[in-house]
Formats: C-alpha cells, structure tokens, sequence
C-alpha cells in the first residue's frame, strides 16, 4: 500500500463488512508470519486442543477483517536496491509508523480497530492507542515490551539484571549491525548448521519442541540495525506520559518464563492505564503465541469478556 506517510505490505482478510478491523503487529525480527499460530487457532472449530483449558469462546476475540503489516524496515516491507538486497534507511520514529498503521486501516475503509501487538508491536499499539483514542476500541498485548525495556536500553549497566536476556541480545545485535548485511549472513548459517536453535532456547520455554520452520523464520527476519534502532527509540520515549492518555481496555498475556518482561512492567501498566488486566501462560516464553497459540487464543478472548 503507497500512502501518504509511506509505503507498507499489508496482509488483509476476512472481510465481514464490519468498520471494525483487527489489526496485528508484529515484534522485532518478526514480520506478519509469526501470526500464523493464532490465525490457525482462531480458524479452527473451537474445540478443546493442547494447552488449552478449554475450547476459545465463540466470538469472543473474533480475528476477522485483518489488517497484518510488514512494520516499517522487516518482512517484505523493507527497501531493496537493484540487487534485491535490504537498504539501511534509518528506523522511522515511533509517531510515524503509528500514524501509518492508522492511514492504512483508513485506507482499507475502516474507522476503528482492535490492535493486537506482540513484543515491539506491544509498544506501538499501546502507542497507537494513545494517539487515536476514539478510533482504537481495544489493545491486546502478547509478551509486550514495555517499561523494562525502556529502562534497560537507557541505563545499559545500572539495569542489567532487570532484563539480562534482552540486554544480551540488544549487544549482540548492535555488534552485528557494524558488520551488516554479514551480520545477517553470519546468523542464517547458524541456523543452516543447527546452532540457532541453542542460541535461542532463551526466547522459549521448551525450545526442542518448537518447529524448525520457527527457528528458520528468526533467522531470516533478524535484521540487527533495525532492532539496535527500534530499541533505540523507545530508549528515547516516555511511555507513562503517553500512554496515559490510553482510554481503550487493555489486556495482556505472557509467558512464565519470558525474558523481555519484567515483574514490574505489570504494575507500571497497571498504574498509567485504568483497568489493565493481564494474565500469565504456563509453559511459555516470549512467543506464548508461536508455542501455545490455542492457549494465548483463550486467554485473550476471556481477558476482552470481562466486563
């Protein structure tokens, strides 16, 4: 989609003529494939599946008239010279791929929207949240980061044990920014030679049974300058100031072991939007979605039910 404030590849379906849309962000070294999971789930008939304690309430969290985009610099959103290689445009700011994801819903023909943000895509649609009030009626966070992240890139030292895993990797992709696009080759080989999935056990509550296809995926959509930017800019922001202009209920779910959520992000979301609930996946990591998609599908349809 060419518009005024930009250029995205978007993903659009399930149209019911609604001027409601459902729209997806996805995180850092992500694009609209790590849906797929919730998307298979939400299709399904609703009947009870592993790792869920139930089947999804009908209706509940309807995923339909999708709106999935490419965010600005990842998947097939990305600039590409003559030789089909990614371009290293600087990340836009925060404001502008926000304003962007709304130009394109209106675009679609919509007036509202549900957002749906995983990791990085938590932050924007908390942010979309705060700048659109009246056209975004819910936000539901998977494993979003938030305050801790923050924290973590301003005070790099002073804060490592707040979110040592994030802090780690952060480094590491700021040095494979310097050395980018090998950067980026160096890690498909990793994955080539069956090393990634070590690497990445972190991420993941039981990372042997994750499907190599996710493996893959991270391997492919790592892009090191634009999550070393990407952190940099929310470094830069002020989310208690912003997001306390959030007006829409907000839910959240993660998972027991996720290591880009801290403790404290759920009261400091709690204390700068009212009525913010959230719940915790057992058995999951930062992809509760990817590893137990029929159970985050459940937890978020009975986190909107509640009055």
């Amino acid at each position: 989609m060419r518009l005024g404030s930009g250029t995205l590849v978007v993903r659009h379906g399930r149209r019911t003529g609604s001027d409601t849309a459902t729209v997806l962000l996805h995180g850092a070294a992500g694009s609209w494939t790590t849906w797929t999971p919730l998307l298979s789930a939400a299709a399904s008939d609703g009947s009870t599946r592993p790792g869920s304690t139930g089947s999804v309430p009908s209706g509940a969290l309807a995923l339909t008239d999708l709106i999935i985009p490419d965010l600005p610099g990842w998947g097939d959103s990305a600039a590409a010279d003559a030789s089909g290689r990614h371009s290293a445009r600087p990340a836009p700011g925060i404001t502008s791929v926000v304003a962007l994801i709304a130009e394109t819903a209106r675009a679609l023909g919509y007036e509202h929207w549900h957002v749906i943000g995983h990791s990085l895509g938590g932050f924007l649609a908390l942010e979309l949240a705060a700048l659109e009030p009246v056209a975004t009626v819910s936000v539901s966070l998977v494993s979003a980061t938030t305050f801790s992240v923050v924290d973590s890139v301003r005070h790099p030292l002073t804060r490592f044990t707040l979110l040592p895993g994030y802090s780690a990797l952060l480094g590491v992709m700021r040095a494979l920014a310097v050395v980018e696009p090998a950067g980026r080759g160096l890690v498909r080989r990793l994955d080539r030679v069956g090393v990634l999935r070590t690497l990445t056990a972190p991420l993941f509550s039981r990372v042997h049974a994750v499907h190599a296809s996710v493996i893959s995926a991270l391997a492919t959509e790592v892009r090191p300058r634009a999550f070393a930017a990407a952190s940099a800019l929310a470094g830069a922001h002020d989310p208690a100031r912003s997001w306390s202009r959030i007006t829409c209920p907000v839910h959240a779910i993660q998972g027991d072991a996720d290591v880009f959520v801290a403790d404290s992000d759920r009261a400091r979301l709690a204390a700068v939007i009212p009525g913010f609930v959230s719940r915790t996946i057992p058995g999951t990591g930062h992809f509760a979605h990817i590893e137990k998609p029929f159970a985050a599908l459940e937890a978020l349809a009975l986190l909107e039910a509640r009055p």
